[in-house]
């Protein structure tokens, strides 16, 4: 596949940490990598965290000055992101879009505005949702309207893939499936022995409802007194610490139950290789990416049957359990025997994962969707407009008024700041020795949160080149100053 120019969008990156955030920065990094320019479109992150920004290699953020309402979600608007998305389309020269996140409205809205400038769309759907309370119909019908349009559709598993379907009413043959992958490099098990008197069981979570904490705080005494070698340690923070610190108190398992609060993504590994077993009681997951952690760093899994986790591990690496309390207790206490019997490897396991999941095979999956798109032909604006009307009796009325107001206001911004008068950006490094530079292969999105270092880089597209400080996460150099 030729390069070509690429922005990802979503409402969800760095500096928070998380399975889009990082989805978003790995991706990325492999498309640069094959060639490809790429460049992530975000809400800027108060009190600094705003302009345009650099991460290693070579990834180029546009932080947009705009508020978040909750969990660093933005409002949905449709016009007041227009403005700064045409600049930066024009002056990047970007080909395709690729937006992220049912919950994303700056995804939702790039995949409308793309249109008016003939730049091709991609979307990807990291979450499963439901269909019968109300926060899920508004969704759906927001993810509906944003998908009517789109090119293709991308989820991280074949259950995710069928519930995007239904929710958005697609052509089943639109919608492709690429998982999630991680570093392996990053998971590796631990060089030290483990004690076989004693079996750890992590837990690496948000303490959420929706992440069956539930069940955890209903089980967690069961299997300590069924086993008086077994002890737990929990990651993560959340609505539910305050449950698991009463069923803490309650049956005296304070030394025996450790609740380390928020985990950083970069200290994962240093949790998960404490244990032999890693436990995931999720009432919904579309992939589980903290479930292929775990297995890469050599943990056997213990899982609730829900969502895409069946399609992530091999059978003989993972025990399911229904989403109930007794069967999360038998699937404990088989998985507790599994490990005591040392009937599990995690080297071997390591091994496994390594073999199954890279970030470089599923860049190249998702060049062939690029490809794909790129080879069809996009719709008018008309089809567009028949489309829109189908979304239903009173929605496509109003979605239909949305997309004309849309284009009128293009329109004024066409007549107000020509494209001809915007200065294009332009690549200015040789890809041959960047793609070779040693350091390239070592940078993550959890690695690159060790330390900053400010580095004066000025944006070369802009004629007038205003010099500004722009922000390196990484554990070292940045290696773009040797290029």
């Amino acid at each position: 596949m030729q390069p070509i120019n690429i922005a990802m969008v979503c409402d969800f990156f760095h500096p928070n940490v998380g399975g889009v955030e990082n989805h978003i920065y790995m991706l990325s990094e492999n498309l640069i990598r094959r060639g490809h320019q790429v460049v992530v479109i975000t809400h800027s992150h108060p009190p600094d965290r705003v302009g345009i920004r650099w991460l290693l290699p070579a990834l180029k953020i546009y932080y947009i000055p705009f508020p978040t309402i909750a969990s660093s979600a933005t409002l949905p608007n449709y016009f007041t992101f227009l403005p700064y998305f045409r600049t930066i389309i024009l002056r990047e020269n970007i080909q395709l879009i690729h937006g992220h996140a049912s919950l994303s409205s700056l995804a939702q809205e790039a995949i409308l505005h793309a249109h008016h400038m003939g730049v091709r769309t991609v979307f990807t759907d990291h979450s499963l949702f439901g269909f019968d309370d109300a926060a899920s119909i508004l969704t759906n019908k927001l993810l509906e309207a944003a998908l009517r349009n789109v090119d293709a559709v991308i989820c991280v598993s074949h259950t995710g893939r069928e519930n995007t379907v239904l929710r958005g009413h697609l052509y089943p043959e639109a919608a492709y499936v690429i998982p999630n992958a991680l570093v392996a490099n990053q998971f590796k098990p631990s060089t030290e022995p483990i004690s076989s008197h004693t079996v750890t069981i992590v837990v690496l979570s948000r303490l959420a409802y929706r992440k069956g904490i539930d069940l955890l705080v209903a089980t967690a005494p069961r299997i300590c007194a069924m086993f008086p070698n077994v002890r737990f340690v929990i990651g993560g923070d959340g609505p539910k610490m305050i449950d698991l610190l009463q069923m803490r108190e309650k049956h005296l398992l304070q030394d025996r139950i450790v609740l380390l609060g928020p985990v950083r993504h970069s200290d994962a590994r240093k949790v998960l290789t404490q244990g032999s077993i890693f436990m995931n009681t999720s009432l919904t997951e579309a992939f589980g990416i903290a479930i292929l952690e775990a297995a890469c760093a050599g943990l056997y899994v213990v899982s609730t049957r829900v969502g895409g986790v069946p399609e992530i591990l091999p059978s003989d690496m993972i025990s399911f359990a229904n989403p109930d309390e007794d069967d999360v207790f038998r699937a404990m206490s088989e998985a507790i025997r599994i490990v005591q019997a040392g009937q599990h490897n995690p080297h071997k396991a390591h091994q496994r994962i390594r073999g199954l999941y890279d970030w470089s095979e599923i860049a190249d999956r998702v060049e062939k969707v690029y490809s794909n798109v790129l080879e069809t032909r996009p719709y008018d604006f008309w089809t567009r407009m028949r489309r829109t009307l189908d979304l239903g009796r009173f929605a496509g009325v109003i979605f239909a008024i949305i997309l004309i107001v849309d284009c009128l206001f293009f329109l004024v911004l066409e007549w107000f700041m020509p494209a001809c008068d915007l200065d294009t950006v332009q690549k200015r490094w040789n890809q041959e020795r960047f793609v070779q530079h040693p350091d390239f292969d070592k940078h993550s999105l959890g690695a690159n949160c060790r330390a900053r270092y400010q580095y004066e880089a000025p944006d070369i597209g802009n004629a007038n080149a205003i010099t500004e400080k722009t922000t390196f996460l990484t554990s070292r150099d940045p290696p773009m100053k040797t290029l």
